[in-house]
């Protein structure tokens, strides 16, 4: 790991996973909105389990990426190290408290901010888990198992149509751009913990026109993924 002088305010270890680039995302998204804010970043490479070495573990004993250590602020019962976070959901969400003053990707509005929260949530504990297994099944299983590629695959199509029924309003009357907010809505933090499970549906096993079986979902994916936050957040510069 960097050492610490080397390290700016805010410093990212990460891989460009789906997880990886949820908080990649949204710092280059930060970035672009407040000049001042000062992060670097450091590869992990997980193929080798460099997250599972002593080092990384004081920053996350998880032993998972992404991991933010911010140097400005020291560690609650230790005040020679950095304050750390773990889990990529509390990363969005300790940036959106120290960083996004403006709400810029947040809401003020508690029903806005509840909408949102119950979209990242959503993301958290659906999408991700579901399509994950359907990554390592479908790419990465020593053994090849039908039941389990069918199950996680069949979950997946699901969660995308719950995206589907909340961005098309169907059950609203109002067709939304993004995930959470009043009206079309507002891209958020919500929006940055599921795009980018979506983006790698190809390689996850979920075909075109499977996908294509959504279309407000499609068109929310293409246009979050013209965003510049979002294309320097998935930059090769991230890439082992």
């Amino acid at each position: 790991m960097l050492p610490q002088a080397e390290q700016k305010d805010l410093h990212l270890l990460t891989m460009s996973t789906p997880n990886g680039r949820k908080v990649q995302i949204a710092l280059e998204e930060l970035k672009l909105i407040y000049k001042d804010i000062s992060f670097s970043y450091e590869l992990v490479d997980i193929r080798t389990n460099a997250q599972k070495s002593e080092e990384f573990l004081k920053v996350n004993p998880n032993g998972r990426i992404p991991a933010l250590i911010d140097n400005k602020c020291k560690a609650l019962n230790n005040s020679s190290a950095p304050f750390t976070v773990m889990e990529s959901a509390a990363i969005l969400l300790y940036l959106a408290k120290k960083v996004d003053k403006n709400h810029v990707f947040g809401f003020e509005d508690d029903l806005e901010r509840s909408e949102a929260l119950q979209w990242l949530f959503f993301g958290m504990a659906g999408v991700g888990p579901m399509q994950g297994q359907l990554n390592h099944f479908s790419r990465y299983a020593p053994e090849k198992l039908p039941y389990a590629v069918k199950r996680y695959h069949d979950e997946t199509l699901r969660l995308y149509g719950v995206l589907e029924i909340q961005l098309s309003g169907k059950y609203t009357g109002v067709k939304k751009k993004y995930l959470a907010g009043k009206g079309e809505g507002k891209y958020s933090w919500a929006d940055m913990a599921i795009w980018p499970w979506v983006h790698i549906y190809t390689i996850s096993g979920i075909t075109e026109e499977e996908l294509n079986q959504f279309p407000c979902l499609k068109e929310w994916y293409k246009t979050i993924g013209e965003r510049p936050g979002v294309k320097e957040g998935c930059a090769s510069k991230y890439d082992l």
